[in-house]
């Protein structure tokens, strides 16, 4: 057996629930996240960390789960698409991407509004050059980008509508 193959204990925090594996030093994070806890919503496309698409929230920042050990997140609280609606009604930005035709395919979607979550978490009022700039991580080969953008923009409307009715 070499060190690769050794099995090494693992602590996270998914989506508000915890969970205690053994995992190979080299195992991912998106490849725990599909193939050990079931969590199918984050994709592998690239396997390199530059699409977007495994996008999670690894401690309330994003990261590329494909290319991030999984050992290197033990302890961590980790927020995947599938924590997004737990308890409750769709997040501001999964209903702004189903409203606003933000996504086609389904590939990159998950990473998207993660992406997007982690946007209005850091800046709730970000102006449209700076979701731009934001989301230029996240890849699409369908959209075209403007319903991406247009669901973000109209996220940061919405949210801004719910935190203060009045304004």
């Amino acid at each position: 057996m070499t060190k690769q193959d050794a099995l090494h204990p693992l602590q996270l925090r998914i989506n508000g629930e915890n969970y205690q594996l053994n995992v190979p030093a080299n195992r991912t994070l998106v490849d725990v996240l599909r193939h050990d806890i079931g969590l199918t919503g984050t994709k592998e496309t690239c396997s390199v960390g530059v699409c977007g698409a495994c996008t999670v929230l690894v401690d309330g920042e994003m990261i590329a789960s494909c290319i991030t050990l999984a050992v290197t997140v033990f302890n961590a609280e980790i927020t995947t698409i599938e924590g997004l609606d737990k308890d409750g009604p769709l997040h501001p930005v999964q209903e702004s991407f189903i409203n606003n035709g933000g996504f086609q395919c389904g590939a990159c979607t998950s990473g998207q509004v993660l992406a997007a979550k982690s946007l209005l978490d850091h800046n709730p009022t970000p102006s449209e050059i700076e979701i731009k700039e934001w989301m230029m991580g996240n890849l699409c080969r369908c959209t075209g980008y403007y319903q991406i953008i247009e669901s973000v923009v109209k996220a940061v409307a919405s949210t801004r509508h719910h935190d203060n009715p009045n304004a």
